[in-house]
C-alpha cells in the first residue's frame, strides 16, 4: 500500500523560502557577501506570509533561521556576523538566552492579536503572525534605519507625463512606492510644488495622480503622492510586490 505524506502543503510551500539555496552556499554568502541587514528567525516558516522572507531579502534584509545561523560556527573558526535583529515567535521567547556582557540583540516578536508587554527590554516591536511584507518592512525600517521608509520601493523604467500650471512635459519614473516616486525630469520644479503625474503600470494600465515635490536627489526629484484613491494605492502596491517577486 502506498504511503501518503502527512506534511502540511502550506507549511511545505512556505518552508521552501528558507531552503532556496544549499545551506553551505547560504553560509558562504553571509560570510563573504554580507547583506545590508541580517535578521535571525526563531520561528517556523508559517510565521511569515508567503514570499515575505524572499522579498525582505531582495530589499536588503536577509532572514535566516536560527538553525542555519548557528551552522556558521560549525563550519569554520572565523567570526560569525552579528545579527541586527531577532524575529521571535512569542511561543519561543523562552529559548532566547541573555548574552551576558554583550549588548542584547533587539527582538521583534511575531505574535497573536494580543501583542506584547514591555517586560523584556530586548523586545523593540511586535507584528501579527503570519508576518506580511509591508508590516514587517515598516517595523524593521523604524528600528534599524536612520531615515526609515514606511513602504518598500522598487526601481522602475516607466515613462511619465507631467503637468503644472498649464505646462506639460515628459519625464521618467526611476523608482516607486505606495507613497511616492523618484522622477527624472528636464523641467525645473520648485520644492513644495504640486504637479499632475500620469504613467502606465504594467498589467494595470494608466495611472493619474497628484504629487508634491518633497526633495532633490540630484539630478532627480523626489515626489510624495497626495490624495491617492484606494484603487490606485492598491495597484501601485501590487506592482511593487510583483516586481520584488520577479527580481
Amino acid at each position: 500500500m502506498a504511503c501518503t505524506s502527512l506534511e502540511d502543503p502550506v507549511e511545505k510551500r512556505l518552508s521552501i523560502e528558507f531552503r532556496e539555496q544549499p545551506k553551505r552556499a547560504l553560509m558562504q554568502n553571509l560570510r563573504h557577501e554580507l547583506p545590508h541587514r541580517l535578521l535571525v528567525a526563531h520561528a517556523r516558516p508559517d510565521a511569515f506570509a508567503t514570499q515575505t522572507v524572499t522579498m525582505m531579502g531582495r530589499l536588503g534584509y536577509q532572514i535566516v533561521t536560527i538553525e542555519d545561523f548557528e551552522a556558521l560556527d560549525a563550519q569554520d573558526d572565523s567570526e560569525s556576523p552579528r545579527p541586527d535583529l531577532r524575529l521571535v515567535d512569542e511561543r519561543r521567547l523562552a529559548e532566547i538566552e541573555d548574552l551576558g556582557g554583550e549588548a542584547p540583540i533587539p527582538m521583534i516578536v511575531l505574535t497573536g492579536r494580543q501583542g506584547v508587554t514591555g517586560s523584556d527590554s530586548r523586545i523593540v516591536g511586535a507584528v501579527k503572525r503570519p508576518a506580511g511584507l509591508h508590516d514587517l518592512y515598516r517595523l524593521v525600517q523604524q528600528i534599524l534605519e536612520d531615515t526609515p521608509r514606511t513602504t518598500p520601493r522598487v526601481p522602475t523604467h516607466l515613462r511619465a507625463h507631467c503637468r503644472r500650471r498649464g505646462v506639460e512635459w515628459d519625464a521618467s519614473l526611476l523608482s516607486i512606492s505606495e507613497n511616492g516616486c523618484l522622477l527624472r525630469t528636464p523641467e525645473a520644479v520648485p520644492l513644495g510644488s504640486s504637479i499632475e503625474l500620469s504613467f502606465v503600470l504594467p498589467a494595470t494600465g494608466p495611472i493619474e495622480l497628484r504629487a508634491e515635490t518633497a526633495y532633490q536627489l540630484m539630478p532627480d526629484l523626489g515626489l510624495i503622492f497626495s490624495g491617492l484613491s484606494s484603487e490606485v494605492r492598491k495597484a501601485i502596491g501590487a506592482f511593487v510586490t510583483n516586481t520584488l517577486v520577479a527580481r
